[in-house]
């Protein structure tokens, strides 16, 4: 199906024409394959191309059996040219040919005639003809018991089905044909059938079933050597990517398409991939690319004289001009496409265009006109049952209603298409997945918490700025609530032995491999082994995602989880803050962002500047702290945080005193010092926040609520302290005591490969050791272990004794991928003491699947806080692999840590815990300030890196 860009990234998808479902000879079928296997855009469906039966007629053969077989031939020829003048023409042969099969008694050939009849009738566009004449001949197959020929059959009617929107027909068909062809060990029939099952889940917006069905089918293909429909199957992956947001893998799924389809010379898959390709580009604002690939696209849909398509590629040219702000060539553009879609009676299209129509004369200002063609491509989305597509629409209209002043239309209209983007996304079970999907749809929570704060500010006696607060919790971090909540719910219990062992082979698989590029990267490598090594760990990663939702889709308690619902005020009032706490909450906007700060009976709200201005600040504070070049220039670090802090903490500054602050923060934010930052004027001394506040970082304050479920009533670890420090990395470290050869040692049972250059890139931290040490010396031999050099492994890392202990130490090198979270890390040894490689690669899967229900962890490592950046999602990195492990906090690093100051401050800040008594929250403060009190640490550089994040009670 094709694609069809409208004002926001997404996906118009519509449904094929009927391709040859009765069977043919072998000497037609290669002149048929270009009709049976065209990819429709994006996600093509796909008929079984079928072969006539050979059987010796049952009865002699007279002047009828003849005729009837010349009208049949004669029919088969005219629809092979399949032109308006020759279509009737077959269709009168073969009306002819079934009343001869019917006198004879063929109930073979009649079977296969009205199988014909029935292509002809959806060629024709006359589709509820078509099924009605496929169930006449399905119901000759069942008599016949032709396994084969029922499921062919029931494929073609799901197809059409699919094509007048009734999908659940069409997928009970295709459910019964999938049966029949797998009993029949009919590989090719079965891969269709996944492939079309896949369309329907698509349209149904049920994108975790569509992507598995895809997935089971592309194999099948690959199997059987069927290049051409390899490639029709990959661009649905990529559509659904697309769908999705994950944009770097729909453009590896089309770009393996595209490939195939030059390859194999196909002239309408090269077009369709280029479209879909240029689609990738618009939605992450890549105008000029996607332009370029959209007009070599044009010309190629011309020469095929398709409509749809042609309209396709038009509707997508106008979204690049309408968003380069050139709406004359947007709406003349438009207006091409517009009539093609009728004329093809694509609805899906017809939609797309109207809603594309009304952005343009939005932007030019008629927001009357702009509504007129909202609300027809509305009545066409619902009469579609293209829900993601309503949404879009219905955000539109709420955008336009509020710039004429129709606030509360406005709010009823964008409050319905979150209803539906909330639904939508429960139906993926894939937690990335679901994640990218949210992030893709930020915007419509953004508007809704500006709409919200607009109504403010005209009716502040109203109970919108509390509206607005709750919108914030609902567009952020949803799914860490949710992987919180099944932390507790042990939702592996009841599943398949075999799933699960698959899952934990593929991560020892992504921990070995990612480890061995990491090892190749800092020793002598060639190109061709780093291309090879991260193609391979991406198709592990792929697999291993899939295995993680059936896991999900089958997991008894898993499917008992509801799902976990956002704070309201006075909920994160009564169950998160106390009479010492308040919430800083930020939500970042194009326009301007807005700051709440929530006490125990208050809520307070700010206007901010826009995202850009406060990022490009933040940034600039970041830099000026972290580069080495920049810090040592003092009074610029000063000079910025007092910037940032005017800009973003100046508003709240005389209601903070004293008082512990949770931050929530957004965007860029999430990566600054708020320790760092000052509540202190211009023209006085530079005080950081830390001196008079407790810091707390969160996603949202609804996770505190879920954590505190989860944590409720739990029993307390037997012992105090366990420290993994100072691990060897490097056969070449003098602890190493005999240097084997470098030979292939296995890593792991489940993983023979290994790599050659051992630790190359890893240096030994060697403070790590005196910094363990001094922790240490604070608690009983009884009350403590300490694993350093070879002892801080991979093994002790995840082995059941680290659940004992209330803190659990890791000082070593962290990794961070921010592209792939699973990829990210901490390092333990890498040798043993003969200087063989080992697996010492705690990875973020391995860390989710620890039973580490500890009072607090310590990553004393580099950027251990940070992780991908998803919108709505905040950083996910290690932090949430060990709140999903039990953490009930976790101190994290946001930058490459010094290691002597760290050693400094991590003694500092356990003397608070362990002797002082102090709270987690407090002792960190008070080592941050000890630090900066003297000379040598003053910097923030050295003290303001860590911060908590997780309870603090």
């Amino acid at each position: 199906m094709f694609k069809h860009l409208t004002v926001m990234p997404s996906h118009h998808k519509s449904y094929p024409y009927g391709h040859l479902p009765f069977k043919i000879k072998p000497s037609v079928l290669l002149l048929m394959l270009n009709l049976i296997l065209l990819p429709v855009p994006v996600t093509g469906t796909l008929a079984k191309p079928l072969q006539i039966s050979q059987q010796t007629p049952t009865v002699p053969m007279d002047t009828r059996r003849t005729e009837a077989d010349r009208l049949f031939k004669e029919g088969l020829d005219l629809f092979q040219q399949n032109t308006p003048q020759s279509l009737p023409q077959a269709l009168e042969r073969w009306e002819k040919a079934l009343q001869l099969y019917q006198t004879l008694g063929e109930r073979t050939k009649k079977a296969e005639t009205l199988s014909g009849m029935a292509s002809i009738y959806n060629s024709m566009g006359n589709k509820v003809q078509s099924v009605e004449t496929y169930n006449q001949a399905l119901k000759l197959y069942e008599e016949l018991n032709d396994k084969i020929a029922i499921a062919d059959t029931l494929n073609s009617v799901g197809l059409l089905n699919a094509d007048l929107g009734k999908f659940d027909p069409a997928l009970e068909a295709y459910q019964q044909a999938l049966s029949l062809y797998k009993e029949s060990k009919d590989k090719g029939g079965e891969a269709y059938t996944l492939n079309n099952m896949g369309v329907v889940y698509d349209a149904k917006s049920e994108y975790q079933k569509a992507l598995d069905a895809y997935n089971q089918a592309l194999p099948l293909w690959r199997e059987m050597g069927e290049k051409g429909v390899q490639a029709t199957t990959l661009n649905n992956i990529g559509a659904i990517y697309d769908s999705l947001g994950q944009y770097q893998q729909a453009l590896e799924s089309y770009n393996q398409a595209l490939e195939i389809y030059q390859e194999v010379g196909d002239k309408t898959g090269i077009p369709l991939t280029l479209n879909n390709l240029g689609l990738v580009y618009s939605n992450t604002n890549q105008y000029p690319a996607a332009l370029e690939l959209y007009e070599k696209a044009l010309p190629l849909w011309q020469q095929t004289g398709n409509k749809r398509r042609k309209a396709t590629t038009l509707n997508n040219i106008g979204f690049v001009y309408a968003n380069t702000n050139e709406l004359e060539k947007a709406l003349d553009v438009y207006n091409l496409a517009l009539p093609l879609w009728q004329q093809a009676g694509d609805k899906r299209g017809e939609a797309s265009t109207l809603n594309n129509l009304g952005f343009v004369y939005a932007n030019s200002g008629d927001n009357s006109k702009a509504l007129n063609y909202y609300n027809q491509a509305l009545t066409l989305r619902r009469e579609v049952g293209d829900r993601p597509k309503e949404a879009l629409t219905l955000y539109r209209i709420a955008i336009a209603q509020r710039e004429q002043g129709n606030l509360e239309e406005a709010k009823k209209e964008i409050e319905l298409a979150l209803e539906i983007i909330e639904d939508l996304r429960t139906k993926v079970d894939s937690q990335e997945l679901r994640a990218s999907f949210f992030a893709s749809k930020q915007d419509y929570y953004e508007f809704y918490i500006d709409l919200l704060m607009q109504m403010h500010k005209l009716y502040p006696n109203k109970n919108y700025q509390a509206l607005a607060l709750q919108a914030s919790e609902r567009g952020r971090a949803r799914s860490l609530l949710e992987i919180l909540t099944q932390a507790g719910a042990e939702i592996r219990q009841g599943v398949e032995p075999e799933l699960l062992e698959k899952e934990s082979t593929l991560q020892e698989q992504l921990a070995a491999l990612e480890e061995r590029r990491s090892q190749l990267l800092g020793g002598i490598y060639k190109k061709e082994q780093i291309i090879n090594i991260s193609t391979e760990i991406t198709n592990l990663l792929n697999e291993y995602r899939d295995v993680q939702a059936q896991i999900r889709e089958t997991s008894p308690r898993y499917a008992a989880l509801t799902q976990p619902q956002p704070l309201t005020l006075a909920e994160i009032q009564e169950k998160v803050l106390d009479k010492d706490t308040v919430l800083l909450e930020y939500s970042l906007g194009k326009e301007r962002s807005y700051l709440w700060l929530v006490t125990q009976d208050s809520i307070t709200s700010y206007e901010l500047p826009s995202r850009e201005k406060i990022e490009s600040l933040s940034r600039q504070f970041r830099d000026s702290v972290m580069v080495p070049t920049l810090r040592i220039r003092r009074q610029k670090t000063l000079q910025f945080s007092r910037a940032l802090s005017e800009m973003i903490l100046q508003p709240v500054a005389e209601k903070l005193d004293n008082k512990r602050l949770l931050v929530v923060s957004d965007g860029a934010l999430q990566y600054i010092p708020f320790a760092a930052l000052t509540k202190a004027k211009q023209n006085e001394d530079y005080v950081p926040l830390i001196v008079d506040n407790e810091l707390v970082s969160l996603p949202s304050a609804s996770t505190i609520g879920v954590l505190r479920r989860e944590l409720a009533g739990r029993k307390a670890a037997s012992k105090t302290l366990a420290v993994l420090a100072d691990p060897v990395f490097a056969k070449n470290d003098e602890r190493v005591k005999e240097v084997k050869s470098l030979e292939f040692a296995p890593l792991s049972p489940a993983n023979d490969s290994t790599f050659k250059a051992l630790g190359s890139n890893f240096k030994r931290l060697p403070f790590t050791r005196t910094e363990a040490e001094e922790i240490l010396a604070l608690v009983p031999d009884f009350e403590k272990t300490k694993a350093f050099g070879f002892a801080a492994n991979r093994d002790l890392a995840t082995s059941a004794e680290l659940s004992n202990y209330k803190i659990v130490h890791f000082a070593t090198h962290g990794i961070l991928n921010s592209s792939k979270p699973e990829l990210s890390g901490l390092v333990l040894s890498l040798v043993n003491e003969q200087g063989i490689a080992k697996d010492g690669f705690l990875a973020l899967p391995d860390i989710f699947n620890l039973n580490l229900p500890a009072e607090l962890i310590v990553l004393s490592a580099c950027e251990t806080g940070l992780g991908q950046q998803i919108r709505g999602e905040g950083l996910v990195g290690l932090t949430r692999g060990f709140m999903y492990a039990g953490a009930a906090r976790v101190v994290v690093s946001l930058w490459s840590v010094d290691d002597e100051a760290t050693a400094e401050l991590m003694t500092n800040f356990y003397q608070g815990m362990l002797k002082q008594g102090l709270t987690p929250t407090a002792a960190l403060r008070a080592a941050q300030i000890e630090m900066w009190q003297q000379k040598d640490w003053q910097t923030p550089f050295f003290w303001a890196g860590f911060t908590l994040q997780g309870e603090w009670q």
